[in-house]
């Protein structure tokens, strides 16, 4: 599971990138990284997992979430299924920069300003914004640009959002820590179905567990077992959508006992795997 800075390349004769994502999950991967572009994601349908800052959580029937500059986050097609298609939009700030007189532009500058935190916008804003990103992608020059413009502008005076972080993750806790944290994340991804030791990570982080204990709260905002107990449940979700019965879940994302597991379901999704499970039956 790699941890990295992504050097982003602008369309042709753009100030900015498009992206315009259908293809099998399976080419799809999840890479924890960050770079100086805002970024908007539009998941137009489907299930998977987002991961912006220390926030990690769920999304069913589709994303629309606003990412600040630097601010670390992963692939949305983590535990995604097919089809999957997404619509992202990356963008630097400087080209929507206006002098602080144009009064019109105050609404977006909040915007920007609060995407630091991550802005998840709801369902009926994303079915609303969805014509305009599809749109996006078939303009060309001038055109495209003032199509940016009117989709941050749409955005901006939405009141249907919240913020998935209480505070920014500065991308220098991810850089600093790049080689370690990647050998942690490789080694739960690897391992999340079995038990694991967390003597045996920190051994791997060459920590002491109360030195690794230390780092990774302060690295994540979360303790370790809060993390493996979060990307366990992710799975989890995956495989029920896949039609996995729930012990099955269970046992192959290295829970042994349903109770605990139940609990800790209940604890990330807030509701019990059986409550996740019959909402799928329509």
């Amino acid at each position: 599971m790699k941890v990295s800075y992504e050097n982003i390349k602008n369309d042709p004769d753009c100030s900015f990138r498009t992206l315009h994502i259908k293809v099998p999950v399976s080419e799809l991967r999840w890479e924890y990284h960050y770079h100086p572009e805002i970024e908007l994601v539009c998941v137009v349908s489907g299930n998977g997992s987002r991961h912006v800052g220390y926030h990690k959580s769920n999304f069913r029937d589709g994303d629309l979430v606003l990412i600040g500059s630097n601010i670390p986050h992963s692939g949305f097609g983590l535990n995604s299924l097919d089809p999957h298609e997404e619509i992202v939009i990356q963008f630097s700030e400087d080209i929507i920069q206006f002098p602080v007189n144009v009064k019109e532009f105050n609404d977006i500058r909040k915007m920007i300003g609060l995407s630091k935190f991550g802005i998840l916008f709801s369902s009926e804003t994303k079915d609303k914004l969805l014509p305009s990103l599809y749109e996006i992608m078939a303009l060309k020059g001038v055109e495209k640009y003032f199509q940016l413009q009117r989709i941050l502008a749409a955005l901006s005076v939405q009141k249907d959002y919240q913020l998935l972080n209480k505070e920014a993750m500065p991308h220098t806790i991810i850089s600093k820590n790049k080689e370690r944290l990647q050998a942690i994340f490789t080694y739960v991804e690897k391992n999340f179905d079995k038990d694991i030791d967390i003597h045996a990570v920190a051994d791997l982080a060459n920590l002491t567990l109360p030195s690794f204990c230390n780092f990774f709260k302060k690295t994540t905002k979360m303790t370790f077992t809060e993390f493996l107990n979060q990307y366990r449940i992710d799975k989890a979700c995956a495989m029920i959508l896949q039609g996995k019965s729930i012990s099955e879940c269970c046992y192959n994302t290295g829970y042994n006992n349903i109770s605990y597991f139940n609990r800790a379901f209940k604890k990330y999704v807030g509701k019990t795997p059986t409550e996740f499970n019959n909402e799928l039956i329509i």
